[in-house]
């Protein structure tokens, strides 16, 4: 099966990838890997979910908001490679979640990054990850997932 299929079993559609809003690029491919910047949970520009995870933000909303992340992530590294289906693994991902100082579940929060690329690769989605607890991020949103992919 396809990573699109597996995608749109899952009900998801790969969005288009975000533009970068600074003086970088989404994603640069190096050989076999394929970099991604950090990317927000935003659907049409706008971000889905606002404010820090433990007050504004649940735990349940905010790994939605990974997953959405993620999502992003494949997006860049999809117009990098060519195409999604030019994926052939996920090797490291980092997410950062803006928390209250008291919020000790970042971790669970990343895990819904980390659930959809297994539940895309299988065994090949599973990863290194660092999970981060933030003050801030850009826009205010919750979540902000980076990833790299290898590419064949």
């Amino acid at each position: 099966m396809s990573l699109h299929d597996r995608l749109r079993s899952l009900g998801l559609v790969l969005p288009p990838a975000p533009a970068a809003v600074g003086n970088f690029v989404g994603a640069r491919r190096e050989g076999a890997l394929i970099f991604v910047s950090g990317q927000l949970p935003v659907v049409d520009g706008q971000p889905v979910r606002t404010g820090r995870v433990g007050s504004a933000v649940s735990l349940a909303e905010a790994a939605d908001a990974a997953r959405i992340a993620a999502l992003n992530t494949l997006a860049q590294a999809a117009a990098v490679a060519g195409s999604l289906d030019a994926l052939t693994g996920v090797v490291r991902v980092g997410g950062f979640v803006q928390a209250e100082p008291d919020f000790f579940d970042v971790p669970k929060v990343v895990n819904g990054a980390s659930d959809l690329y297994v539940a895309l690769f299988g065994d090949a989605g599973r990863h290194a990850r660092a999970a981060i607890g933030v003050c801030t991020l850009p826009a205010n949103v919750p979540v902000e997932i980076e990833a790299v992919f290898s590419c064949g």
